[in-house]
């Protein structure tokens, strides 16, 4: 039976769920302005302004400045439009290649998944990746986690080669699509935040509990959310879940692939705005991969654009936006 591995070379370094009330609506706004009440947390709705501030808080009867749409956002300025690697790097690729490869003898293939890609992300700096489906783009998430040891070429995490898990464990994070992957459902929410610290810092759940009550809190959700079980969340709760327990370990450096996707609307430019909101108060850096291009301008500093496992184009968020250099990016803009 074929079976698909990785070819490693000498050189390798290694669904919408809006709990809106009556009456409520999503209506379109210019700039980051507000799209009104589609958002799914009744109790802590978080604004791009601060996790907490400006809020409407359901219990209180207070009025929260809305969300604004996605597709309406402000893109976010850059802070490293130099190609050269700042000095603050988190994350280095550097030539990174991976090729699969199936079948034996004359049956033998290989695919080149990712092909000499390259990019840098500093601290406190969004990297979003895009591209249509089977361009590469979890692949490279893959390798940047070091989830998968590349053909050939070097990732360099705070200056140095990938080491083994155990080196980096906690200091690299990820948010996926689907929070139900991170999350066991025979936990409670706050267990599930807590686990984490137990494999980098030992002791029991409830030992570190504490911390992750403080997390619950700033990513929009209160202390009694903690006692409930995962399924008794709505979707947008669950993936605040999940990113306060990819933030419970301090993490430099968190890959976000398709982390928004499956949200609704209104959800979704919450949750950008949660991440917009922990980015700017720990300063880690981020991968951002999505498909969708509106999420990644509202979100991203810079932008590298994948097809056929290489990247075609990488540039600041503004200039990428405004006069996209590849045929295959100004074609990937013209969806919006």
């Amino acid at each position: 039976m074929d079976r698909t591995e990785p070819v490693r070379g000498h050189g390798a370094a290694h669904g919408a769920e809006p709990e809106a009330g009556a009456g409520q609506r999503t209506e379109s706004a210019s700039g980051r302005g507000g799209a009104h009440g589609g958002g799914d947390d009744p109790v802590h709705g978080v604004t791009h302004e601060a996790a907490h501030g400006g809020g409407h808080d359901a219990a209180h009867g207070a009025n929260r400045e809305a969300a604004p749409r996605v597709t309406h956002a402000t893109p976010r300025t850059a802070q490293h439009a130099d190609p050269h690697p700042p000095p603050d790097v988190v994350l280095e690729l550097d030539a990174v290649s991976v090729v699969f490869a199936s079948g034996a003898g004359r049956r033998r293939r290989s695919l080149t998944a990712v092909n000499r890609v390259s990019f840098s992300i500093a601290a406190g700096e969004t990297l979003g990746l895009v591209g249509e489906s089977g361009s590469g783009k979890s692949t490279t998430g893959s390798v940047a986690l070091g989830l998968l040891r590349p053909s050939s070429g070097t990732v360099r995490f705070l200056g140095s080669p990938h080491g083994g898990r155990r080196a980096r464990a906690g200091r690299i994070q990820a948010v996926l699509q689907n929070p139900h992957w991170s999350l066991n459902p025979r936990m409670s929410v706050l267990d599930c935040v807590a686990e984490p610290l137990t494999a980098t810092e030992g002791g029991r759940l409830r030992a570190h509990h504490g911390q992750a009550a403080r997390l619950l809190d700033q990513v929009g959700l209160p202390a009694s959310y903690g006692d409930r079980l995962p399924h008794e969340l709505s979707g947008g709760q669950r993936q605040r879940v999940a990113i306060a327990r990819s933030l419970i370990t301090r993490p430099r450096f968190i890959v976000f692939d398709e982390a928004v996707s499956a949200l609704d609307v209104s959800v979704q430019a919450q949750t950008l705005n949660l991440i917009h909101d922990l980015q700017s108060q720990h300063g880690f850096g981020a991968l951002f991969i999505s498909h969708d291009l509106a999420a990644v301008r509202y979100l991203a500093h810079r932008i590298a654009v994948m097809r056929e496992g290489t990247v075609v184009e990488l540039a600041d968020t503004a200039r990428f936006y405004a006069t996209p250099e590849h045929p295959y990016s100004r074609t990937l803009l013209e969806t919006l």
